[in-house]
C-alpha cells in the first residue's frame, strides 16, 4: 500500500505564491507518474500537472509558464511551485501516483488552496 501525504495549501492574494509539496511512502516499487491534480466546487477533477521519469513533465495548458512540477526521487517527494496565482486556480489540490507496473492509482487526501482576488 502507498501513502501519499500533502502539505503546502492555504490562503494566498492574486499573483502571490505557494509551494505544494507531497511525500509518498510505503510499498512504492516503480513510479510512472507523481503529478497533481485539482478539484474546484462544482467541477470534475482535472489533471494541474504530473512528472515521469526522467523528468518528462506535462501541464494543463491554464498553468503553463505558472506552475512548476518537480521531484526528488531519494525522498519520494513531488513538489508543486504555484506562482502568479488567480482565483480560478481556487481549488482542493490532490497529489497522485502512477505505478509502472499495473498502472495502479493512489490519491493523497488534497489539500485547500484558496487565492483570493
Amino acid at each position: 500500500q502507498v501513502q501519499l501525504v500533502e502539505s503546502g495549501g492555504g490562503l494566498v492574494q492574486a499573483g502571490g505564491s505557494l509551494r505544494l509539496s507531497c511525500a509518498a511512502s510505503g510499498s512504492i516499487f516503480s513510479i510512472r507518474y507523481m503529478g497533481w491534480y485539482r478539484q474546484a466546487p462544482g467541477k470534475q477533477r482535472e489533471l494541474v500537472a504530473r512528472i515521469a521519469g526522467g523528468d518528462t513533465t506535462n501541464y494543463a495548458d491554464s498553468v503553463k509558464g505558472r506552475f512548476t512540477i518537480s521531484r526528488d526521487d531519494a525522498k519520494n517527494t513531488v513538489y508543486l511551485q504555484m506562482n502568479s496565482l488567480k482565483p480560478e486556480d481556487t481549488a482542493v489540490y490532490y497529489c497522485n501516483l502512477e505505478t509502472k507496473f499495473g498502472g495502479v492509482n493512489y490519491w493523497g487526501k488534497g489539500t485547500l488552496v484558496t487565492v483570493s482576488s
